[in-house]
């Protein structure tokens, strides 16, 4: 993702992954993830995570309230700690 002039915006350990890819894609990181780590990640439940509420870009425009998502965040901080763990961890 980028700003408007097109300066990459970082993704940190508490970001939801969700806002950077749609779980399709997403699916095939997850996919090398196990590959990479071996974790296994068979029991992910994908519905705790997706369908995931995009903010429309001009919506901080008009409101300052935020979504409000019926799903979990899908971080990069849970791949990290189940990686060391050498289990998923969460579900």
């Amino acid at each position: 993702m980028t700003t408007l002039a097109m300066k990459p915006i970082p993704i940190e350990m508490d970001t939801p992954l969700q806002g950077y890819a749609p779980d399709d894609e997403l699916g095939d990181a997850i996919e090398k993830y196990d590959e990479v780590f071996g974790i296994d990640v068979s029991g992910m439940d994908m519905t705790h995570y997706y369908p995931w509420k995009l903010e429309w870009f001009f919506r901080k425009w008009f409101t300052r309230t935020p979504i409000k998502q019926t799903k979990r965040p899908l971080t990069v901080r849970m791949f990290a700690e189940s990686a060391k763990a050498g289990r998923w961890l969460y579900d």
